[in-house]
């Protein structure tokens, strides 16, 4: 009658320990599945013949507030309202190398939660990462190359140290 007692609890145990390990693998696994990899976006950056020109133009005629990088957007965090984050806006020469290896005219930066490990899980899937993180006080780059290969800025931001930036530079922002 021990044995058999012993048996079960040692079989229910086991049972016990396996799902726990099954669920401790899924947790792991589905991190980054769960994870929000773009959460906004962070810039948009095209070509052109005269960049002054067009901070002039779209300045004069659309209300930007623009600065020698173009200008930055202040809007609300969705998940915090108190939260300020900041999208960029910039015009650069025609014969930039800056969206190398791409030939497009323009180039896209998108907001991401947790840099390190979304460039992790897109090197395990394949994505060519054109160059290594870089860390400033207002956030992490890195570049990417998308299906058809367009550059694509990653922006980690660090939306607190972005506004002391722009402070700093005495711009103001496109409300």
């Amino acid at each position: 009658m021990k044995k058999a007692i012993l048996i079960s609890f040692a079989l229910a145990v086991a049972f016990g320990l396996g799902f726990a390990f099954n669920d401790l693998i899924s947790v792991t696994s589905n991190h980054y599945t769960n994870m929000r990899k773009v959460t906004g976006i962070g810039g948009v950056f095209f070509k052109c013949q005269d960049p002054n020109k067009m901070r002039e133009w779209y300045k004069t005629h659309l209300g930007l507030n623009t600065n020698d990088y173009g200008a930055v957007f202040e809007w609300r965090q969705a998940t915090d309202a108190s939260q300020k984050g900041f999208t960029q806006w910039s015009p650069f020469e025609a014969a930039t190398n800056y969206f190398a290896p791409s030939s497009k005219d323009f180039m896209i930066n998108y907001r991401v939660e947790n840099l390190v490990l979304l460039v992790e899980e897109l090197k395990k899937e394949g994505v060519t990462i054109v160059d290594e993180i870089e860390t400033y006080d207002y956030g992490k780059f890195v570049h990417i190359l998308d299906a058809e290969g367009n550059k694509v800025e990653l922006w980690e931001p660090n939306d607190i140290e972005y506004e002391k930036l722009g402070v700093e530079m005495e711009s103001q922002t496109t409300k």
